[in-house]
């Protein structure tokens, strides 16, 4: 086997196409191999049945995966095809890039590492700038996206996440079976729900199909979904009410311990779950709790956890009936930031109460909403909508490139 069969056999180049010769630039370390295609070869054309015979050329440079330290390019001679209506149009092999200049192989590695860190460090890695990385990735999230049949979906999470300083928010809506993000837009209104309600319009599916949605207590995705997802029952997720309850908790903790400094320093203990505390937290911990009788801030913790234990339960009238009694104990006590919190959940009632037949949670999501800001910060912040898209549907979309690319998985 000659050295250039060798190169046309790793690089998978089958006839009518073979390469010519390899130029190897050891000053510039690159390699650059040239591919041709036999005379008098002709071409099939997607648009006409039949092959074609070739009109003229036009050479293209590819950028391929690295021939070990070396930067790897392929400059192949492309045929324009003779058509029987007489146009002349362009055919590729079928390993060239989605995206101009570059190769399916490479396109698959940019993708494979930009899943895992920022476009900076992946254009490090592969030796081309920021703009093209992102190009390729934001052409196949596109490809992808466009691709994308949600017929098949039922049961949604919808949360927002912030994305600039000030007031900037996306909102994500999940798939909330297979644990993936299908749809993200700026906002987190009402319309944002009417935007998805249209998306999946235009990805075969019907928005009376979503039977359920879980959302935190915004009172503008309650009104998005029962304005444009009219079918879809409401759940609050369990988490979003303890999170509020939480909130409560410290809020009493910070008013009381203005008059009592023994609080100073319990903010973790009082807030983190039990077993998850160290021994001389559970023992700070269990020193207030004695005290409710005189002691808000250990009132407001044991309220807490009643109301986690009440979430806990299964049965829905159980839950049910548990959860008003707790209203009404909360209603009159003394602990006024947990009052809120009683008055939230009242006005909430019913999809608070779902919880406890669906199970349903959005955790998931604001666990995406984690990585994101994590690769946010890993990136020192991005300050574009479309750029941002792009990363969420490639931390968590879970998107098929695999059928745009064989190399893609």
């Amino acid at each position: 086997m000659t050295n250039n069969q060798l190169f046309a056999a790793a690089l998978g180049i089958t006839a009518p196409w073979f390469v010519q010769t390899v130029d190897f630039d050891a000053g510039q370390r690159r390699l650059t191999i040239h591919v041709d295609f036999a005379p008098g070869s002709r071409f099939a054309h997607p648009k006409a049945p039949g092959e074609h015979p070739v009109h003229d050329t036009q050479v293209k440079r590819l950028r391929h995966l690295n021939f070990f330290q070396h930067e790897c390019h392929l400059e192949v001679r492309v045929p324009r095809l003779r058509l029987p209506d007489g146009k002349v149009a362009l055919i590729e092999p079928d390993w060239v890039g989605e995206l101009a200049g570059f190769t399916l192989l490479f396109e698959a590695l940019v993708l494979m590492l930009a899943q895992q860190m920022p476009f900076a460090a992946v254009a490090r890695i592969v030796g081309e700038s920021w703009h093209r990385v992102h190009a390729i990735c934001r052409r196949y999230v596109d490809l992808a996206l466009a691709r994308a049949d949600l017929s098949a979906l039922t049961t949604v999470a919808i949360d927002e996440t912030s994305y600039r300083r000030g007031h900037s928010y996306l909102t994500l809506a999940a798939d909330a079976d297979a644990r993936k993000v299908v749809f993200v837009a700026k906002g987190r209104d009402a319309l944002t729900v009417a935007g998805f309600a249209q998306y999946l319009r235009a990805h075969k599916a019907d928005p009376d199909n979503i039977t359920a949605a879980t959302i935190d207590m915004s009172p503008a995705f309650i009104k998005g979904i029962s304005d444009y997802l009219p079918n879809a029952k409401i759940t609050f997720d369990k988490f979003h009410v303890i999170a509020h309850a939480s909130q409560a908790l410290d809020e009493m903790r910070r008013r009381e311990q203005k008059t009592d400094p023994a609080l100073k320093g319990l903010r973790w203990a009082l807030l983190k779950d039990r077993s998850k505390l160290s021994r001389e937290q559970v023992i700070d911990l269990d020193r207030l709790v004695i005290q409710f009788t005189t002691k808000r801030t250990a009132r407001a913790w044991l309220y807490r956890e009643q109301l986690r234990n009440i979430l806990d339960r299964k049965q829905i009238n159980i839950v049910s009936t548990m959860l008003a009694q707790w209203c009404t104990n909360v209603m009159r006590s003394k602990v006024e930031p947990m009052k809120e919190v009683a008055a939230m959940i009242r006005n909430h009632f019913d999809g608070i109460v779902a919880w406890a037949r669906s199970r349903q949670t959005s955790g998931f999501i604001e666990a995406i909403n984690g990585l994101f800001q994590a690769a946010k910060r890993k990136a020192r912040g991005y300050t574009r909508f479309q750029t941002m898209k792009t990363v969420l549907f490639l931390i968590a979309g879970k998107l098929n490139f695999s059928a745009i690319n064989p190399h893609a998985a």
